[in-house]
């Protein structure tokens, strides 16, 4: 049935971890392919760093083209303000080495604050805006008139690399981001239906928060991919918005199916056909063969199931609150079955674009969570590594200590973002270290004594190939790029190779010395601590709550709960290995989505002219004590009176009213005050 077709999803997945697939080897071959030609026309342009057009090959090579593009397009941009950044601070500061190396440091914490505020892959260019201008300007020191041959040379090696990666990954077999986001929305609707079914079956609760979970970063995923088709083929701009549209719709249908998981319904006469309705429908979604090849049929389903549900609360049913939850449980199916069938036209929205593109100005489904604080602290420890560093090499006068400071400046900044960055660090330095011995048997031992192209592929091919393909698997990117790009580099591949053991060990030992450096860095210099981290992003899904209840402007629902989930999704990582105190965070982090959406709702009704002046007025002394709730109460004191009056006041409403908008008012508040019961500490200050 739909769970077996999960674990089944599931075992492919983990097989696919250690069993290269079709697409993989397709990759694989493309990519060091493109490499060879990179290398190929560095040699017959007579590029004085050849190996930089192959590594860049390596640098930005994805599965998808689009993503391809992205990644090339930034780094081009990055390479070339990093090298207008070299060419002016060594114009101006070049005859002190001392300042030179300190602008340089700010330069490259700026780059590193820019880039901890961005998503990849803006983030990279913006990380490699700052380390470019040290690789371009450290070596041009004492020679200011070579700063721009360097700075030429290196755009040029650079815009090789991209160009050759970027035809070869669009015309040999490509796979387009626009097929791939089509695809992972297919895949994201039936995960959704299998979620949906066993929240309405009552099913196992770690298989469905984790198919939360993974429905959450689907979602984010789906709008990363969005930029990379765009550059893929401009025709996709047309579809821009119904891709931001739909994400949010998903995130809408998730967040209804999750609040009807959490508050199960208990049996009523109002209830069972409509729960009984939707879990057909979802289960008939998942498990029919080529269900999303025509959804005119579901759509109609869905029409037909929220009328239905948005019929119901005037239907006769019992008094009280279960007058009131019915309406309840109700509300929130229609609203699962309104998104998902938004989500279905949507789908239908990308595999037929409109013919041009709409005029009409809305605001984003989309908004993403910018940590400031972090971001400060990210550049200021790079710039303080970068500098610190940089002293020693200037007090000891080490000549390959250069190199060391490169390295430092390189670790800091492009890993200073990530959730945990000492481990990508050591990745790094792990694919470094066993590039090592590779590229001494090749380039030290085996090609000074068979020169040639022809040779270089030979001894090349079968160690880039299996790196590659470890490219290719999410468990083992992180190790095997560092690996085959530190090979390249370590290689140094010239028209003329010959033994020359020393500067190889040395320069070897200054890369490896440079990434332990830095990962010393991320451990000493301002550590970050994933709770302090964790309270930043609790703290301020917690003053959003405020704001929805406090602000006169109501933002749209889209824009919230995209907001919202990209919070949850950056919790998800540095919730790992934490035990039942992370997933208490979690849950409350989800909770507070449902608190958000149901504040909205209020607000809504609150502002309309069929409700009445007295329960408006109650309705903003309400919203008024939740925010002081959220603002000031600490974890461990008692709740206010707050969650009590709502539930008070729902109560009565359900006994006195029998208007569908006034029963809907009592079912925002039964939920919210429902969700923030359930995790209460999340929803104290200073909960982390």
């Amino acid at each position: 049935m739909t769970w077996d077709r999960l674990r089944s999803d599931l075992a492919a997945r983990f097989a696919g971890v250690t069993r290269p697939t079709h697409s993989d080897w397709i990759f694989a071959l493309r990519t060091v392919s493109a490499g060879l030609i990179a290398l190929l026309a560095a040699y017959a342009l007579k590029l004085d760093h050849p190996q930089w057009a192959m590594m860049t090959v390596f640098i930005v090579a994805q599965p998808v083209a689009g993503m391809v593009l992205a990644k090339g397009f930034y780094r081009l941009l990055g390479t070339l303000a990093g090298a207008l950044a070299a060419i002016g601070t060594t114009t101006v500061f070049g005859a002190n080495l001392w300042l030179l190396v300190t602008v340089l440091a700010v330069w490259i914490g700026l780059c590193t604050l820019v880039s901890s505020l961005l998503r990849n892959p803006e983030a990279y260019g913006a990380a490699l805006a700052g380390y470019t201008a040290m690789i371009i300007g450290l070596p041009a020191f004492g020679q200011p008139h070579l700063v721009v041959d360097l700075a030429v040379a290196r755009c040029g090696e650079i815009v090789l690399g991209i160009v050759c990666a970027a035809l070869t990954s669009r015309l040999i077999l490509p796979k387009l981001a626009a097929d791939a986001i089509i695809g992972r929305l297919k895949r994201c609707i039936l995960d959704l239906a299998v979620y949906a079914g066993g929240a309405f079956s009552d099913s196992d609760a770690a298989t469905l928060a984790n198919l939360h979970r993974k429905l959450v970063a689907d979602a984010q995923t789906l709008g990363e991919m969005r930029a990379y088709a765009r550059l893929e083929a401009p025709s996709f701009a047309t579809r821009a918005y119904p891709v931001r549209r739909t994400i949010g719709q998903l995130l809408s249908a998730l967040s209804a199916a999750r609040a009807l998981y959490a508050h199960a319904a208990p049996k009523n006469a109002v209830l069972i056909p409509m729960r009984t309705e939707l879990k057909v429908f979802v289960g008939e979604l998942a498990e029919k063969p080529g269900a999303l090849d025509d959804t005119a049929p579901w759509i109609a389903r869905l029409d037909a199931i929220v009328a239905e549900a948005r019929r119901m609360p005037d239907m006769p049913a019992a008094k009280g609150d279960d007058r009131a939850g019915a309406v309840t449980r109700l509300t929130i199916a229609a609203d699962f079955a309104e998104a998902l069938k938004q989500v279905l036209r949507g789908l239908d929205a990308l595999r037929a674009p409109a013919p041009r593109l709409t005029r009409e100005r809305r605001q984003p489904a989309l908004v993403v969570h910018r940590d400031y604080h972090a971001a400060w602290r990210n550049a200021v420890r790079a710039a303080l590594a970068t500098l610190l560093v940089a002293a020693f090499w200037l007090t000891t006068k080490w000549s390959e200590a250069a190199g060391t400071v490169i390295l430092v400046a390189v670790v800091s900044s492009l890993f200073a973002a990530r959730p945990d960055p000492v481990q990508s660090a050591w990745g790094f330095f792990k694919g470094t270290l066993l590039a090592l011995p590779f590229a001494f048997l090749v380039g030290q031992v085996a090609l000074p004594a068979l020169p040639g192209f022809g040779w270089f592929t030979l001894f090349v091919v079968p160690i880039l190939v299996p790196a590659a393909l470890a490219m290719a698997n999410p468990r083992y990117v992180g190790v095997a790029t560092a690996f085959a790009i530190n090979f390249l580099a370590f290689l140094s591949p010239h028209q003329a190779m010959t033994y020359d053991p020393g500067p190889y060990f040395a320069g070897s030992a200054s890369i490896l010395v440079g990434i332990l450096l830095a990962i010393g860095v991320f451990l000493t210099v301002l550590p970050a601590d994933p709770w302090v981290t964790v309270g930043r992003i609790v703290r301020a899904m917690r003053e959003d709550l405020a704001r929805l209840c406090l602000h006169e402007r109501v933002p749209r629902r889209e824009a919230f709960e995209s907001l919202a989930y990209d919070r949850v999704n950056q919790l998800m990582p540095l919730m790992q290995r934490t035990g039942s105190k992370g997933d208490a965070v979690l849950g409350g982090s989800i909770a507070a989505v449902t608190v958000g959406i149901e504040i909205l709702r209020l607000r809504n009704a609150q502002q309309s002219s069929a409700i009445p002046a007295e329960p408006a007025l109650s309705i903003t002394n309400f919203l008024r004590g939740l925010a002081r709730e959220l603002l000031f109460r600490r974890p461990g004191e008692p709740q206010t009176a707050t969650i009590t009056v709502a539930r008070q006041y729902a109560a009565g409403i359900a006994e006195r009213s029998e208007a569908a908008d006034m029963l809907q008012i009592a079912a925002s508040l039964r939920i919210i005050a429902a969700a923030i019961e359930d995790f209460p500490d999340f929803f104290a200050k200073d909960r982390v």
